[in-house]
């Protein structure tokens, strides 16, 4: 992520990025209390690209900082960071550590996540980091916020990053399951172009494979939703402890030997009655 380009510090953006380092010090614990290990990366982070942060506020909370701008802003994701947390670690075991960065602009955003690209993404997620695209973000309601932050810190406290193994339907469509979990939304609601191209005939014949995910993908909103209901059926049929178990499994083992070993089920089984279930929930004909 670093490039020496992004070491040519000038005066005026190290004079205030010393502001956003001394608030950073202030948000640590007290002497007596133990080391937090947040703050040197925050710290860290913010000396790697310091001109972005000369409008920086900074908000710790109990389990991630984050920095950006505007100041209003900052105190919402910390408090939607907050519930995600929480949901995070009743679902994972335990909760994401991280480091949630708000640039100022989309092309911020671009530099903080390159090589990936922003394109029809709210944030991205890294092995300790979230980085906020403020176009994105600023596009959903409060609920698709706190969905999406939810996301994000799964993939953290998974390590989704460092498993570039799993396949995107996994990763993601887990991900998603937490992050959708406590948003009351209906399953017609959070999968609508899915259930469009269901009322229309137009009926997936696999799970979905890496490249609808990718950036520019004409099925992007439809690998998400596909994803989503194959760990939703999954958690339905198994419970939610035995998902997470084949999720773990899956990053060891990969994922034919995980569904054997904590579900009893073949890819080609368990793509049938995903497909039997997608169709259940989805079409009106199938339901009646």
């Amino acid at each position: 992520m670093r490039a020496v380009g992004r070491w040519e510090v000038r005066p005026a953006p190290v004079a205030v990025l010393s502001v956003v380092l001394a608030a950073l010090a202030l948000a640590g614990p007290a002497s007596a209390a133990p080391p937090d290990p947040l703050l040197p990366l925050a710290r860290s982070i913010a000396r790697e690209h310091p001109a972005m942060w000369t409008q920086a506020s900074v908000a710790r909370g109990t389990h991630v900082v984050v920095i950006g701008a505007p100041s209003a802003l900052v105190r919402e994701i910390t408090a939607l960071a907050e519930q995600a947390g929480r949901t995070v670690a009743a679902v994972w075991g335990r909760p994401a550590d991280a480091v949630i960065l708000v640039p100022a602009t989309g092309e911020q955003a671009a530099e903080l996540v390159a090589p990936a690209r922003v394109e029809g993404f709210a944030a991205f997620a890294g092995a300790d980091r979230v980085v906020i695209d403020p176009a994105g973000f600023a596009r959903l309601t409060p609920t698709g916020r706190q969905v999406v932050l939810t996301h994000e810190l799964t993939h953290v406290a998974t390590d989704a990053a460092g498993d570039p193994g799993m396949p995107a339907w996994l990763r993601e469509g887990f991900a998603d399951y937490v992050g959708y979990l406590h948003s009351g939304l209906p399953v017609a609601t959070v999968a609508a172009e899915l259930s469009r191209d269901m009322r229309a005939g137009a009926a997936p014949a696999r799970l979905p494979p890496d490249a609808d995910f990718q950036a520019g993908s004409t099925r992007l909103p439809q690998a998400y939703e596909e994803a989503w209901l194959a760990c939703r059926y999954i958690a339905q049929r198994f419970g939610e402890r035995r998902l997470v178990a084949f999720y773990r499994e899956a990053g060891r083992t990969g994922v034919p030997r995980a569904l054997r070993s904590t579900l009893g089920m073949t890819v080609p089984g368990l793509t049938d009655a995903w497909l039997e279930y997608v169709t259940r929930l989805l079409t009106p004909a199938a339901a009646s």
